[in-house]
């Protein structure tokens, strides 16, 4: 795959958790250069409702057409409302990277998801996402994938990790997420 520097990515982040709502926030990027547009929407804290919510905002963007590149930060948003990356993949036909600071440990994980409902559906959904890559970069990342090969996701987490190791549209859409609900950015993307 053939990846240009100005690549249509749609990069997705969640906002702090204050009440059972939480929301989302698209940022939609030329390459991890130029902001060209934002999505919001909702979803509900340790629900199930965000592959769905996904799907919808971007099939229903403008950006739709030109997206090339689906970017998560994580499979699980609001607490524990996982996105099947697979899925999200074969309904919007976008190939999906989901971007991690660190090696998720599965069994914090597995143990956190003891007093949800319907755990064992989400167990399930965070294990489809599959294999983890590390990307040697500085600091080493993780990432997961679908609908593309390993070495074209690497490119363009390289490519678009500007400021940081750490991709500038997915910077862009944590400082965002967390600005508009609390008033002023925080954290770390």
């Amino acid at each position: 795959m053939h990846i240009k520097p100005q690549i249509r990515i749609l990069a997705i982040d969640d906002s702090a958790l204050i009440n059972e709502k939480v929301m989302i926030i698209g940022a939609f990027f030329r390459g991890g250069e130029q902001l060209d547009g934002i999505l919001r929407s909702e979803i509900t804290k340790d629900g199930m409702d965000a592959t769905d919510t996904f799907i919808k905002i971007i099939r229903n963007s403008k950006y739709y057409s030109q997206i090339r590149v689906i970017m998560l930060d994580g499979v699980t948003y609001a607490g524990f409302n996982p996105v099947d990356i697979n899925r999200l993949f074969n309904e919007t036909h976008i190939p999906v990277i989901v971007f991690m600071r660190s090696c998720p440990d599965f069994e914090k994980i597995r143990l956190a998801l003891e007093h949800l409902p319907e755990k064992e559906i989400r167990w399930e959904i965070i294990q489809r996402a599959g294999k983890i890559y590390k990307i040697e970069k500085g600091a080493p990342v993780f990432i997961q994938i679908s609908g593309l090969d390993k070495e074209s996701a690497v490119e363009i987490v390289r490519m678009t990790s500007t400021r940081s190791n750490i991709p500038e549209p997915l910077r862009v859409a944590h400082l965002i997420a967390t600005g508009v609900v609390l008033g002023e950015s925080t954290g770390k993307a």
